[in-house]
């Protein structure tokens, strides 16, 4: 088969690759999309340590399976699939605890963090556990199923939040996962939603997907403002996108007392935080990682048409110029949010 390997730092190259080995518990499926994450192209440098060449990376897909493992039930050749990025045991504590996401030796597809090494979907076939399989609705396009992936993300951010009806909720970071944290926000009936990023073209794109306000930390002061927007007390929750330490400040700054921080970003893998505006004020901070069973919640909010996935869908291409989109992305083009590659085109 084709795939798109990484075969050494900044050097992504389309070619052959050996066929998946499907095992009995696992299904094969015909990749139809599969989009460029975030943390795809910060591993494609090797800064976030978590892309180890070679590897084919890619874990934001959809298919049709197109056969299937002795082992396998309810699934067959034909059927319209998408996927978990997690491979988790079934029998592990935090699993069995409803945390599959913080399992002790789960995989991720298309990483390769020292401990292990699974290929992911930039190819042309990938082999899938039939427990992290999810059937694509019939209203739902292979490209927005191949976006589930991080709208789960924001989705189980929100889950551990907790957000009441008409609060109102700071979202610091406009890229792909904020703008989805904003629209889930939305349909969860959050009240004043407050948009902060550096760029005025994603807090227009931020505007347009329910931010009740936007704002940009180089025309303003950001603190100052979501106190005025709040009756001086400060967010209910704040949501922080990013990942870096002035980030996650203006996360915490922007949040009432007794407020809850969500940690979503992981750009950076240590920040500075304000402790004594946490500890005097007594806020709530937790991290959010990955997803642990929105996939089902988000299909059927694409299928209802409560999320909006063709505002940030930026391209659609080929998986053989993928190259190329990698670098468009890495040097942060204007307007670029989510590329989609589609294998076989």
């Amino acid at each position: 088969m084709k795939a798109l390997v990484l075969e050494e730092y900044n050097k992504l190259v389309y070619r052959d690759w050996p066929d998946p080995e499907v095992a009995d518990d696992e299904v094969l499926v015909k990749v139809k999309a599969v989009g460029i994450c975030g943390s795809d192209v910060h591993g494609m440098d090797g800064s976030s340590g978590r892309r180890k060449p070679p590897i084919v990376m890619g874990h934001e897909a959809s298919g049709i399976i197109v056969s299937t493992g002795k082992n396998i039930n309810g699934w067959k050749a034909g059927d319209r699939v998408t996927f978990d990025s997690t491979i988790y045991p079934l029998d592990d504590w935090y699993t069995r605890k409803g945390q599959y996401n913080l399992s002790d030796n789960r995989m991720v597809l298309g990483v390769s963090p020292g401990e292990y090494r699974r290929h992911g979907a930039f190819a042309e076939y990938v082999n899938i556990p039939q427990h992290i399989l999810y059937r694509i609705p019939e209203e739902v396009s292979f490209t927005q199923a191949a976006m589930v992936e991080p709208i789960g993300v924001a989705a189980h951010g929100i889950e551990l939040t907790p957000v009441s009806w008409n609060d109102t909720a700071l979202v610091v970071g406009t890229g792909m996962i904020g703008l989805c944290v904003i629209q889930v926000l939305r349909s969860k009936g959050c009240g004043k939603i407050i948009a902060v990023d550096l760029e005025d073209s994603k807090l227009d794109m931020a505007a347009k997907l329910g931010a009740s306000i936007t704002l940009n930390p180089s025309k303003s002061d950001i603190q100052k403002e979501v106190l005025d927007l709040s009756e001086g007390r400060g967010a209910d929750v704040a949501f922080e996108a990013v990942g870096i330490s002035e980030t996650v400040k203006t996360a915490i700054y922007g949040t009432r007392k007794g407020g809850t921080v969500t940690l979503v970003g992981n750009l950076s893998p240590a920040v500075e935080i304000p402790l004594q505006s946490v500890v005097t004020r007594e806020l709530r901070l937790q991290g959010s990682c990955g997803i642990a069973g929105e996939f089902p919640a988000v299909l059927d909010m694409i299928a209802r048409k409560e999320i909006n996935t063709s505002a940030f869908l930026s391209a659609e291409a080929p998986l053989s110029e993928g190259e190329e989109w990698f670098k468009r992305l890495y040097s942060k083009e204007p307007g670029l949010i989510k590329v989609v590659l589609k294998p076989g085109d």
